[in-house]
């Protein structure tokens, strides 16, 4: 116990404040927001929880609190936790919430579920307030730099699109009337196994699929299955990742193409589309994975979906997506600009992780 802070039951200094039904005082023209854990559902003409509240899941997703600092109603399957802000700053509490398991707590086998007799009895540390301010305010600027730095990211990220749209045009409407060729015709495209290999415990060969291939441009290596070697060379028979390759998702989230970079990792896919670059190829990859990820291009993906309830588009369609062809010398042009904005965005990200480090030892410090 760190010196001057006391351990006090949830009970004690806050106020838990069970949500209702909304629809009785839904109107889209209230100006209290409807909260859940998922965030804003509508607004309404009432309010159940004061500002300065924190939202605890009573049903699903009951690991993720939410800080409201306005007046809101809380739908049925949400609490609202109200600090009593003379012992316990709500900004304080709201990292503790963070930081907590509340699945420790769960009382359900099938939908995660917390009873509000459990939290009341939930430790909950307590400095002298004017401690919490000072770790609040050190928590929030290291929070205000990590967004800051994701907000550089986005608008790297739309400089990019930038730039593709005014060497290239719109690549649907093709404005600048380049030749046109389907993506089969200019790249080896293909696809990973449809089979289901048997899962391991561990192992050094791993299986990537649409679910590990992050919206970053990267491949998530620490959520992907292990399989045993003879399942990896029975599938890399069929689609080897080389370095430099495209991958893209192509169940689920349809999209998100990623160059290759990492090949370290003894890897093969499952259910991604695999675009290879011959050696005398009339395309870049840099090229191609901004056509794949450009906004009006990726509509048009988007429009060749075959799936139902879960979204799915087939290799013979990707094979047969109409791609511009702008000049090679143009394209590498290209190139040379993204490349540039990839190594500022590596830098963004290297520091984004030092100070989320930072922020997560600091959070360990503080509430572990």
């Amino acid at each position: 116990m760190k010196q001057g802070w006391k351990i006090k039951k949830l009970g004690e200094v806050c106020d838990i404040i069970c949500g209702q039904d909304y629809r009785s005082v839904k109107n889209d023209n209230g100006k209290y927001p409807i909260y859940g854990t998922g965030g804003i559902m509508g607004y309404a003409s009432q309010y159940r929880c004061p500002a300065n509240s924190v939202i605890i899941g009573r049903k699903g997703s009951i690991n993720n609190p939410l800080f409201v600092e306005t007046e809101f109603w809380n739908v049925d399957t949400a609490f609202g936790v109200v600090p009593n802000e003379k012992i316990l700053h709500p900004k304080f509490f709201y990292l503790f919430c963070k930081d907590y398991d509340f699945t420790r707590h769960d009382v359900s086998v099938t939908i995660p579920s917390l009873r509000r007799t459990d939290i009341l009895k939930i430790n909950v540390p307590v400095p002298p307030i004017a401690e919490q301010e000072k770790i609040v305010a050190e928590l929030d600027c290291l929070s205000g730099i990590i967004e800051k730095k994701k907000q550089q990211l986005k608008e790297l990220d739309n400089l990019a699109q930038s730039i593709f749209y005014e060497m290239f045009g719109d690549p649907v409407e093709n404005d600048k009337g380049w030749e046109v060729k389907k993506l089969g015709e200019v790249c080896d495209v293909r696809d990973g196994t449809h089979d289901s290999p048997k899962y391991l415990e561990h192992s050094e060969y791993v299986l990537v699929t649409s679910k590990n291939i992050t919206s970053d441009g990267d491949i998530d290596f620490t959520t992907a299955n292990y399989i045993s070697k003879e399942d990896y060379d029975a599938i890399n028979k069929r689609s080897y990742v080389d370095f430099g390759d495209i991958i893209m998702a192509m169940i689920g989230t349809i999209g998100k193409p990623i160059i290759v970079k990492e090949t370290s990792r003894k890897f093969c896919i499952k259910n991604v589309a695999l675009i290879k670059f011959e050696e005398f190829t009339s395309v870049t990859n840099t090229y191609i994975q901004a056509l794949l990820s450009n906004n009006s291009y990726a509509s048009y993906i988007q429009g060749n979906n075959k799936g139902g309830t879960q979204k799915f588009i087939a290799l013979g369609t990707i094979r047969k997506l109409l791609t511009p062809i702008p000049p090679l010398t143009i394209q590498q042009d290209f190139a040379s600009k993204i490349e540039a904005i990839e190594k500022q965005k590596e830098l963004i990200a290297k520091s984004i992780k030092e100070t989320e480090t930072l922020f997560n030892s600091r959070m360990d410090y503080y509430f572990n």
